[in-house]
């Protein structure tokens, strides 16, 4: 689950790290109160989607030469200008896609004197299984470039989680940073905050970028990006609050009230699999055979008819999908369940596109004759690559 800048940041004012006073707000005719509200005289007027990007990206409605979604006002007027002209139109950055994001929400801050930009993050590092602060001296909106060009500006330092963050690991991070000074000594209370943070509200990453050192040598979070864990969110109901459902595809609202492990891909095969192994193999192979698959879909390895056939209307509800491929090795799920599943949810919603159904494992035999006597356009197949082969083929015909 992600949340918005504005809500990140008021999080992390909770834990006491050093935020530049800002209000969001819903409607441009909001802009000129929330401004006044400031120290000013300059101000930032942010776009507020859960997109990277903001500052580069540009508006579909406004053409080319228009500013991007975060801008500097040096008057309230301005920012009220700013925000008449941003709010309800599309955003698009290199991480919504040519689709882009409406923009709903603005964030207007008080500015600041930026004398360096850092880039710091917190996520899993899976290698050492430890939490981790990842950092660099080049902060800003290109840190991507910085990782693809000279990865050697980017820093690791892992944390022992019995000792939490200890002097000498603010030492390594301040070092890689290149702190001094005021910042160093600001570090030394906002490392561990952060950490505190990230641990507390079981993040699965936390983005600061920029870090900024302003003119006075203080460290100020100047943006900040948070994605939650989704087993751990029933833990946080505060952070469960902050959840807006506009940022997020319907498809992947509907397949979470569910349990289901959905998201949307841009292709136009619809698949269902048991297992997240499993799924990514199932997508490679219609990328090997020349498609695109529509979404990833895991069910998971327990899953009741009633479960599979939400799965599969979400599925058929995408307008894109022109063909689906069932791809279900039954262990712990038996073939048969999946197959009642499948043949109500046909039954419920028609089929319109063609279904290729490949079952393997406990009750196997019994799932593939409920699909045989279901009187049903369905199609058998032997294996996974049979089964990609016959989809793909179903739809080039």
């Amino acid at each position: 689950m992600n949340i918005h800048e504005y809500q990140a940041k008021a999080l992390l004012k909770t834990f006491g790290a050093p935020v530049a006073e800002g209000v969001a707000i819903f409607s441009a005719d909001e802009a000129e109160a929330a401004a006044k509200s400031l120290p000013g005289p300059l101000y930032v007027v942010k776009s507020q989607i859960h997109a990277g990007g903001r500052g580069k990206g540009k508006f579909k409605e406004l053409g080319p030469d228009a500013k991007g979604g975060v801008r500097l006002a040096f008057s309230i007027d301005e920012a009220k200008a700013h925000a008449k002209e941003m709010m309800g139109n599309t955003l698009v950055t290199a991480q919504t896609g040519e689709a882009g994001k409406q923009v709903n929400r603005l964030y207007i801050e008080d500015g600041a004197d930026i004398a360096r930009e850092l880039y710091l993050s917190l996520l899993v590092d899976r290698s050492v299984g430890r939490v981790a602060f990842v950092v660099s001296t080049e902060g800003g909106m290109d840190i991507e470039a910085v990782a693809h060009d000279t990865p050697e500006k980017i820093h690791t330092i892992a944390i022992d989680p019995e000792t939490g963050v200890t002097d000498a690991d603010v030492a390594a991070i301040s070092k890689a940073l290149e702190l001094s000074g005021a910042a160093a000594e600001d570090a030394k209370s906002l490392f561990p905050i952060l950490y505190k943070a990230f641990n507390e509200k079981d993040m699965a990453l936390l983005e600061v970028n920029p870090l900024i050192v302003m003119k006075n040598d203080h460290l100020r979070v100047l943006d900040a990006k948070m994605s939650f864990d989704g087993n751990a969110i029933f833990r946080h109901d505060d952070v469960k609050a902050l959840r807006d459902e506009t940022e997020e595809d319907a498809k992947e609202i509907e397949a979470s009230k569910w349990d289901l492990a959905y998201v949307a891909l841009d292709g136009n095969i619809g698949c269902m699999v048991n297992g997240a192994g499993l799924a990514m193999a199932t997508m490679d192979i219609i990328k090997l055979y020349g498609k695109e698959p529509a979404n990833f879909c895991d069910v998971g390895g327990g899953a009741g008819k009633e479960k599979v056939a939400a799965a599969f209307k979400i599925i058929t509800a995408d307008p894109k999908v022109e063909g689906i491929l069932v791809n279900i090795f039954g262990g712990i799920m038996k073939c048969d369940v999946i197959a009642e599943g499948v043949v109500a949810a046909v039954q419920e919603v028609g089929l319109k596109v063609p279904l290729v159904v490949r079952l393997e494992g406990t009750n196997v035999e019994l799932g593939k004759k409920i699909l045989n006597e279901s009187g049903l356009a369905i199609t058998a197949a032997d294996d996974l690559d049979d089964a990609a082969k016959k989809i793909v083929a179903a739809i080039k015909a």
